[in-house]
């Protein structure tokens, strides 16, 4: 997996959302409901290919500017067991070929994707699915369509609400990028040393609730 590349983003995500902590009141993240313009046909495609039949509960795709396409998901089966995968394109689906007025895009899914699939205790996975749902609800207010982006873009689908846009940068749903790559993170540990990830997951979600409750003027 071409994880140096992803936590070099992360680190420059983090660093440039740290303004947002200070500034919650005027939080608008650049999200909405449904599919952001002209992403559709693309995104459905990504999803399909790295979702490669189950249906999970919880999906985040990311469909970056540039680079390949990845996605987490949580997924419960019938015996209430949750799992874990992360799975990432092998080589990017959005492709253009041609030249000048010849260009037109290709989506390439004839092809394997990379994945990563655990166990995942029930209670973190369902608080995970819970405080992602509750963040997404409260930053994005029923009306409000999914904006078109010219950078990266992710695609939650958390029981079969989808919301898209720009990674949110404020708010308690900010906590989101930082669980995303440990959960990732955690898909590709030792299972040895996965407890430790959970515990780290764990307490991300923590600070996230206590974040929400600070914004609501109470106690967390």
């Amino acid at each position: 997996m071409r994880r140096a590349l992803r936590l070099g983003a992360f680190v420059l995500a983090c660093a440039a959302a740290a303004p947002a902590f200070a500034d919650d009141e005027a939080c608008k993240p650049a999200l909405g409901h449904g599919w952001p313009p002209a992403t559709e046909n693309y995104g459905t495609a990504v999803e399909g290919l790295l979702a490669d039949g189950i249906a999970p509960e919880l999906m985040l795709t990311r469909l970056p500017a540039r680079g390949n396409e990845d996605a987490l998901m949580l997924a419960r089966d019938a015996s209430g067991g949750w799992t874990l995968r992360y799975a990432e394109a092998d080589e990017r689906v959005m492709s253009w070929t041609g030249n000048g007025l010849e260009m037109r895009r290709e989506l390439m899914v004839d092809q394997v994707p990379e994945k990563l699939e655990v166990p995942i205790p029930a209670i973190l996975a369902t608080r995970v699915v819970d405080a992602w749902r509750q963040a997404l609800t409260e930053a994005v207010p029923a009306g409000v369509e999914a904006p078109y982006n010219e950078g990266d873009t992710w695609l939650v689908v958390i029981g079969g609400d989808r919301v898209s846009g720009a990674a949110p940068d404020c708010g308690s749903a900010r906590f989101m990028a930082e669980q995303l790559e440990l959960l990732i993170d955690a898909a590709d540990t030792k299972a040895s040393k996965r407890d430790r990830r959970w515990a780290e997951v764990a307490e991300s979600l923590d600070e996230m609730r206590e974040a929400r409750a600070r914004a609501d003027g109470g106690s967390a």
